[in-house]
């Protein structure tokens, strides 16, 4: 199965606990054996509503919430202002009230990972951790930045396929009209073609293939390429399984 299949199965979970075990397998297969996903409609929702699962301990989460560590925690004060993925290890919880939330969940096998933010089309807010008992020494860190690309796309497809479970999919979220041409750069898009690559095969200039990607995203409501490409696959719109070239 490729990548992209292998994501796609976050669609066919058939409830909330199947979903997050297929989330835990794909963070396993990156070498995490921890995962959180958390998020709320908006960053002005209370982060206590927040829908969340994760395969942390029953100890910690309920030391997590009770004491509320969501709003001294570093890694969400960061996806709450930045849409870059933060590499964290124990620099990173700078204030003492930190550094004990730290230590804390040291013991818990959460030594050290990467946790990259959730923003989505409407408003929506949350973050993707992925966690590593190992020391965040120059290997560690060196592993995780080859990572990024294969976790951001993981981040995607999980925020698009937990809105059904999360409660917030507009019923007015039906699939926007593409034009042929918009269909085929997306398929291009899809196998990982670059905008440059799409141009030499489909005979036009980048700047017309950027153009389209521009409409693309626009009638998905969505920032990037990526995040159009699940939409259009979660609504149907495109197949990986269908594409051969």
């Amino acid at each position: 199965m490729t990548e992209t299949g292998k994501m796609m199965t976050l669609f066919e979970a058939a409830d909330e606990d199947s979903w997050a075990r297929t989330l835990y397998k794909l963070g396993r297969d990156q070498g995490f054996e921890q995962v959180l996903y958390g998020v709320v409609p908006s960053k002005h929702t209370k982060l206590e509503s927040a829908f969340v699962k994760s395969n942390y301990s029953d100890a910690w989460r309920t030391h997590y919430d009770t004491n509320k560590l969501a709003y001294i925690d570093p890694t969400v004060g960061h996806c709450l202002n930045s849409s870059m993925a933060l590499v964290w290890h124990p620099e990173t919880f700078e204030t003492a009230p930190q550094r004990e939330m730290y230590e804390q969940a040291s013991s818990h096998g959460i030594c050290s990972g990467v946790t990259l933010p959730v923003h989505g089309p409407n408003g929506e807010f949350g973050v993707l951790s992925f966690v590593s008992d190992q020391p965040a020494n120059g290997s560690f860190i060196s592993d995780v930045e080859t990572r990024l690309p294969a976790l951001s796309m993981i981040r995607d497809y999980a925020f698009e396929s937990s809105l059904q479970f999360a409660g917030q999919r507009e019923q007015s979220d039906v699939a926007p009209r593409l034009t042929r041409r918009e269909l085929e750069v997306l398929n291009w898009v899809m196998v990982g073609k670059s905008s440059w690559e799409i141009s030499k095969i489909t005979r036009c200039a980048e700047a017309t293939v950027n153009f389209h990607i521009g409409n693309i995203r626009q009638k998905f409501k969505v920032n990037t390429r990526q995040q159009a490409l699940v939409k259009a696959i979660s609504m149907g719109i495109i197949s990986p399984e269908d594409h051969h070239r």
